[in-house]
C-alpha cells in the first residue's frame, strides 16, 4: 500500500512539473483573458481596462456596460448588473468615451431606462474572448452573444418563451437621433456624446441596425419616457425599443455598424464586413484574424500563468490608436476630420496619449507590426494638415491633458526603425513646428517654449505647471528631432540647435540632492524641495521617478550623479527607500501614489510611465545583472492574467508593451535610436515572425524561476558581451542564445564598450 502510494505520488509530481510548462501554442487567442485589469476603481487601478470585444485596431469596440451612462468605468469586475452592451471608443476611464451607444435585451415589461433594464449576471455565466462575448442576463432570461468586425458586429439573443421580448437601443444623452423602420426591420440613428473636446459641431457617430425577425411593436423613447405617435426622434436623449414574440430558446439575430460620416456609410461598412455571414462565420473570422495577428510572436516553455499573462498583455498592445478611417462605396480610404468636420481622403487614427505610448508601445509596433504604424504615420500627417499640429493626446481630436511634445519621438522612431512610404518631410515640418511654438492649448506644441528656448528650461516660478517634467521631456524630444534630422540629411546648421537642447536636462540637475529639481527663472532652484513630492514640478510622479527621464544620455546622467558606482547606488535606492510621499500638490492621494505605496518595491512606481524604463539603466553602468533581477521581479509581482492583473493604469498598450518586450529579453530605453537594451528573457523559446519574412529566435533553454540571470549571450552563434541589440540587425533575422543561470555573472557586460547608446559618448 505504501509502495503504491509513493508511486502515485511520483507520477503526480512528474505530471505537475510537466503541466506547468507550455509547449508550442497553436491557438494563442484562447490564452487571453480580456478581464485582466478590470478589477479597478478611481482610487486604485489594477489596469483600468474593460473587456474589449473587437478586432486589432478596429474602429469600433464593444463591451458589456456595468457603469451608468457617461461613467468612464464602463465595466468593473466587482459589478453584478449589466445595463447594456456598449459600442465604445474609450481609451481609458480618465479620458472617457465618444460616439457611444448601447444595445440591451429585456423581457416582460417594456423597460428601457438604464436602471430599469439592468440585469443581474454572474462571471460564471460569462464567456469573454477578444472575438466573442456571451453572458446570461438573469432578470431577462436572455443570453446575449457578440461577434465583432472592424466597424460592425453581429449580436445573437437567445430569448425565453414570451410575448414581450424586446431589444433596447440607447443613443445616449447630450443630443441623439433615432428612427425605426419596421418594414425593413431596421433602426438608424446617431449619438453626439463626447467627453473630450471641443469637436466640430457636426460630430456624430451614425449607426444602422438590422434584425432578422419582424417587430411586433416599435417605440421611440425620449429620456425616461416613450415618445408618442412617432418612430423618428431628435432629442437630448433618444432611443428605441422594439418587441418580438419569441418561443423558448429562439434566437434573434442583429447586425450593427457605425460611421462617423453618415448612416449610408455605416450601411456600406455593414454590408462589406458582414455580407451574408451568419453569426458563427463572423465569430470564426474574428478568431482567425486574432490568431494571425498574435502568432507573429510564439512563446514556448513558460508556465501556464506566464503564457496567459504574455498573450493577455500582447492583446492589449493591439488596440490603440484605433482606426478612425472608413472605406467608401468605391473602396477608397476616407475619414471624418475631428479638426475641420469635413470628409477627407486618407487615414486617421485616434485614442492614444503619446506621453504614455512613445516609450514602448510605438517601438513595439515598429518591430512587430510596422505596416499598421505606417498607416498611423499617414494619419499623423492628416492630423497636422487638418489641425495645424500633431496631437499629443487624441480623443479623437486634441485633448488638453498631459505634457510633453512626444509626438516627435513617435515620428522619429518610426523613420529611424526603417518605416518608409509616406511623406516624412511633412512630418519633419510638423515636429519642428510643434517644438518651437506654443499651441492653442497647453497639451499641443510646447507650453513654456519661450522660456525653454531662452533659458534651456521651463521655470518653476512662472505659473506653468509640471515645469521640470516638461523640461526633461522637451530635452529628449529635441534629441529625437536631431536624430530624425540626421536621418533625413538635414543641414547641420538646421539641426545642431536640437542637439544642443538635448543636453538641457543638465540645467535641472541639483548636485546637492543628486536629483532633478525645479529651477526658478533667476537660476535658483525651487525651495523648499521635497524629492518625495508628487506633481508640482513633475507629472504624476516625484523627483525620484523623473530624475531618470534622460533617455538620450544616461551616461551623461551617470556622470552628473558621480560616476558608475554612485549611479548604480542611486538606482538601488529607488527600491530600498520607503514608499513615503507628499500628496499636498493634489490635495489627496491619487491612485498612482497608492499603487506605488502598496507594491512593496520602495519608490519604484511601475504602475505609471515615468519610471518604467529605469530598471534597464543598470546596463549603462556595468551592473546588468541587477536589470535582470528586477525585470523578472517586476514581471512576477506586477502582472498576472487576472482581473487585478496590472499594477496601475494599463494605458493604451504601454504597460503591456513593457511586459511583452521584457519577456522577449530586451527593451527600447531610447526610442529614435537603433538599439534595444538587454534584460533577461522569460520563456525557454520565443519566435518572432517579422513582417519582412525574417525570423528572430530567442532561445533560453535553462530558463526557470531560479535561473533569471544571463551567464552568456550568443548572437547568431557568436558570443556577445554588449548590453544592447541592434534593431536593424534583428530585421535581417537572428538567433539569440541566452545561457541562463541562478547566480549573476558580474563580469559580463561591465566594460564601457558594452554599454548602450548615450548622446554624450557618441563617436
Amino acid at each position: 500500500m505504501i509502495k503504491r502510494f509513493l508511486t502515485a505520488s511520483l507520477v503526480l509530481a512528474s505530471f505537475s512539473t510537466f503541466a506547468q510548462t507550455v509547449g508550442k501554442i497553436t491557438d494563442p487567442v484562447e490564452w487571453i483573458n480580456p478581464l485582466m485589469g478590470t478589477a479597478s476603481k478611481p482610487a486604485l487601478s489594477n489596469g483600468n481596462t474593460y473587456p474589449t470585444i473587437a478586432l486589432p485596431w478596429g474602429m469600433n469596440f464593444w463591451t458589456p456596460q456595468t457603469g451608468r451612462m457617461g461613467d468612464g468605468w464602463a465595466y468593473t469586475y466587482e459589478a453584478d448588473k449589466i445595463r447594456g452592451f456598449k459600442q465604445t471608443h474609450q481609451p481609458s476611464p480618465w479620458m472617457n468615451d465618444y460616439g457611444q451607444f448601447a444595445i440591451m435585451p429585456v423581457t416582460g415589461k417594456m423597460k428601457f431606462n438604464q436602471d430599469d433594464r439592468a440585469s443581474w449576471f454572474s462571471h460564471k455565466a460569462e464567456i469573454v474572448k477578444p472575438y466573442y462575448y456571451s453572458v446570461y442576463l438573469a432578470d431577462a432570461d436572455v443570453t446575449t452573444e457578440i461577434a465583432p468586425t472592424e466597424r460592425a458586429a453581429q449580436f445573437r439573443f437567445t430569448f425565453p418563451k414570451s410575448d414581450d421580448s424586446y431589444v433596447v437601443v440607447d443613443a445616449f444623452d447630450k443630443g441623439s437621433y433615432i428612427k425605426i423602420i419596421p418594414a425593413e426591420r431596421k433602426i438608424v440613428g446617431y449619438s453626439t456624446r463626447y467627453a473630450r473636446g471641443p469637436l466640430p459641431k457636426n460630430f456624430k457617430n451614425y449607426f444602422v441596425i438590422y434584425f432578422d425577425k419582424a417587430f411586433t411593436s416599435a417605440n421611440a423613447t425620449r429620456g425616461r419616457n416613450l415618445a408618442k405617435d412617432t418612430l423618428e426622434l431628435t432629442s437630448d436623449h433618444s432611443g428605441a425599443i422594439v418587441g418580438f414574440k419569441t418561443a423558448k430558446g429562439e434566437q434573434v439575430n442583429m447586425k450593427v455598424a457605425s460611421s462617423f460620416i453618415s448612416i449610408e456609410q455605416a450601411d456600406i461598412s455593414l454590408k462589406r464586413e458582414l455580407a451574408n455571414d451568419n453569426f458563427e462565420t463572423t465569430k470564426e473570422k474574428g478568431k482567425a484574424v486574432w490568431n494571425k495577428t498574435l502568432s507573429k510572436i510564439s512563446v514556448e516553455g513558460g508556465s501556464i500563468d506566464q503564457t496567459r499573462t504574455f498573450y493577455s498583455s500582447l492583446y492589449r498592445t493591439l488596440f490603440f490608436p484605433n482606426k478612425m478611417y472608413e472605406l467608401d462605396a468605391s473602396n477608397k480610404i476616407v475619414h471624418w476630420s475631428p479638426y475641420t468636420g469635413e470628409i477627407k481622403p486618407g487615414y486617421m487614427f485616434a485614442g492614444t496619449g503619446f506621453w504614455d505610448t512613445f516609450r514602448a508601445l510605438y517601438p513595439f509596433l515598429n518591430l512587430m507590426y510596422p505596416s499598421i504604424n505606417k498607416e498611423m504615420q499617414e494619419g499623423l500627417i492628416n492630423d497636422y494638415k487638418e489641425g495645424g499640429w500633431l496631437p499629443e493626446w487624441s480623443s479623437p481630436g486634441y485633448a488638453n491633458i498631459m505634457i510633453g511634445n512626444n509626438s516627435a519621438s513617435v515620428v522619429a522612431d518610426a523613420y529611424i526603425k526603417g518605416i518608409r512610404g509616406y511623406d516624412i518631410n511633412t512630418l519633419w515640418d510638423a515636429v519642428t513646428h510643434g517644438a518651437n511654438n506654443e499651441g492653442p492649448i497647453q497639451a499641443v506644441g510646447r507650453a513654456g517654449v519661450k522660456y525653454y528656448n531662452e533659458l534651456g528650461y521651463v521655470p518653476y516660478d512662472v505659473k506653468i505647471n509640471e515645469n521640470a517634467a516638461r523640461t526633461l521631456e522637451y530635452s529628449y524630444d529635441d534629441f529625437t528631432i536631431y536624430q530624425l534630422g540626421r536621418a533625413l540629411n538635414k543641414p547641420k546648421a538646421e539641426i545642431d540647435i536640437y542637439a544642443k537642447r538635448a543636453l538641457n536636462y543638465k540645467k535641472l540637475f541639483d548636485p546637492a540632492t543628486g536629483l532633478m529639481r525645479g529651477k526658478n527663472k533667476d537660476g535658483s532652484f525651487q525651495s523648499p524641495f521635497n524629492p518625495f513630492k508628487w506633481g508640482d514640478a513633475f507629472t504624476e510622479g516625484n523627483s525620484w521617478h523623473y530624475s531618470w527621464s534622460v533617455f538620450q544620455d544616461i551616461d551623461g546622467l551617470s556622470k552628473l550623479m558621480g560616476g558608475k558606482d554612485k549611479f548604480v547606488s542611486k538606482l538601488d535606492s529607488v527600491f530600498t527607500l520607503p514608499p513615503v510621499f507628499d500628496d499636498s500638490y493634489y490635495g489627496g492621494v491619487i491612485h498612482e501614489i497608492r499603487e506605488m505605496q502598496i507594491a512593496n518595491m520602495g519608490q519604484y512606481a511601475h504602475g505609471n510611465q515615468p519610471i518604467q524604463h529605469m530598471i534597464y539603466l543598470y546596463n549603462y553602468a556595468g551592473a546588468p545583472w541587477k536589470t535582470q533581477y528586477w525585470v523578472r521581479e517586476t514581471m512576477n509581482r506586477m502582472y498576472k492574467a487576472t482581473p487585478d492583473g496590472y499594477c496601475g493604469d494599463e494605458d493604451n498598450g504601454q504597460t503591456s508593451a513593457w511586459y511583452v518586450f521584457s519577456a522577449l529579453g530586451f527593451y527600447p530605453v531610447t526610442p529614435a535610436v537603433d538599439q534595444y537594451v538587454v534584460g533577461a528573457p522569460l520563456f525557454k523559446k520565443v519566435t518572432l515572425t517579422l513582417e519582412n519574412g525574417k525570423t528572430v529566435v530567442i532561445n533560453a533553454p535553462n530558463n526557470s524561476d531560479d535561473n533569471r540571470y544571463v551567464q552568456g549571450l550568443k548572437y547568431n552563434g557568436k558570443e556577445q558581451t554588449k548590453n544592447w541589440l541592434s534593431h536593424s540587425n534583428l530585421l535581417k533575422g537572428a538567433t539569440l542564445d541566452f545561457d541562463m543561470t541562478s547566480k549573476p555573472n558580474k563580469t559580463r557586460g561591465t566594460s564601457e564598450s558594452d554599454f548602450p547608446y548615450s548622446l554624450s559618448t557618441e563617436k
